[in-house]
């Protein structure tokens, strides 16, 4: 019996294992053999590539840009995921109120960008309801802000990134609220426990598992923003929201393989030290 399950387990997955071989582990080793090498002849020049993309202007720009978005949203997605499932939870009917906050996730994002460059462009909808606002009040005159090429298109991404993502993130607080015993908190509230601490001692830690797969995608999720930001101000975005990804596409347009190789490898190191930190504080947590 237990051969059975072993060789039923190994069909199920053994075609997986392949198409990850196949699509992703063998095409990410050759990268990290071309990081190693030059990108028109392909002759080792050993860490000179790593050297030449931690020299680069443009590179640190990039890096400091993505940490800083990373490091800002998440906090805010999950924060705010977390407090509208917990209003969510309390109601009855909340099935039509899941597909209204999923409808940004399937809506294109060619009419996402649409939408911002409608209202933030210098001539958009809040400079005009701003403009209308201070003719009503007299305080101040007519705005012709550009809030994509300024400073403010860092907080106009991060705007973005919250109302599309917040979404999913309902969704998956939603379905852990969902699989708390009702009865820890019923004999919680017998007991004498009041709102706040049901919430800290009996629902919080019972969500730990929800967290961390909600950490994990909208870390992930954080880096696949680059559409948003390319399709609204182009390759070369105001310096604020210049990504890692912008510097990608850049490299890959100019045939820079070499350095784009390198900057991927580091990359990908960063994201896999990220995940298994993040799944080696939650199994501590769990025991």
């Amino acid at each position: 019996m237990v051969k059975k399950k072993k060789r039923f387990f190994c069909l199920f997955v053994f075609p997986g294992f392949i198409g990850i071989m196949i699509f992703v582990l063998v095409p990410f080793g050759d990268v990290v053999r071309r990081s190693f090498a030059t990108a028109v002849t392909g002759q080792w020049n050993g860490f000179k590539n790593y050297l030449t993309i931690f020299q680069n202007q443009a590179f640190i720009l990039a890096v400091k840009n993505t940490l800083r978005f990373t490091l800002v949203c998440i906090p805010l997605l999950v924060l705010t995921g977390f407090m509208t499932a917990l209003l969510l939870n309390g109601m009855k009917s909340k099935k039509w109120i899941k597909s209204i906050f999923l409808f940004p996730l399937a809506m294109p994002t060619a009419t996402i960008v649409l939408v911002w460059k409608m209202v933030f462009y210098r001539q958009g909808f809040l400079n005009l309801f701003l403009t209308r606002l201070g003719e009503l009040s007299g305080l101040w005159g007519v705005i012709y802000k550009d809030y994509l090429d300024s400073q403010a298109a860092f907080w106009v991404l991060v705007g973005s990134y919250i109302w599309k993502n917040t979404g999913y993130t309902v969704i998956l607080w939603l379905a852990g609220l969902g699989g708390i015993p009702s009865e820890l908190l019923e004999a919680a509230r017998v007991d004498g426990a009041g709102k706040w601490q049901r919430l800290w001692y009996i629902v919080l830690p019972n969500l730990k598992g929800s967290l961390y797969t909600i950490v994990v995608l909208s870390f992930l999720n954080s880096f696949k923003i680059y559409r948003e930001a390319y399709l609204t101000a182009g390759a070369y975005p105001d310096k604020s929201i210049y990504l890692l990804q912008h510097l990608f596409n850049n490299w890959f347009v100019n045939l820079e393989l070499d350095k784009m190789a390198a900057a991927a490898v580091c990359t990908g190191g960063v994201l896999m030290i990220v995940i298994l930190l993040l799944q080696k504080l939650w199994d501590k947590q769990e025991v």
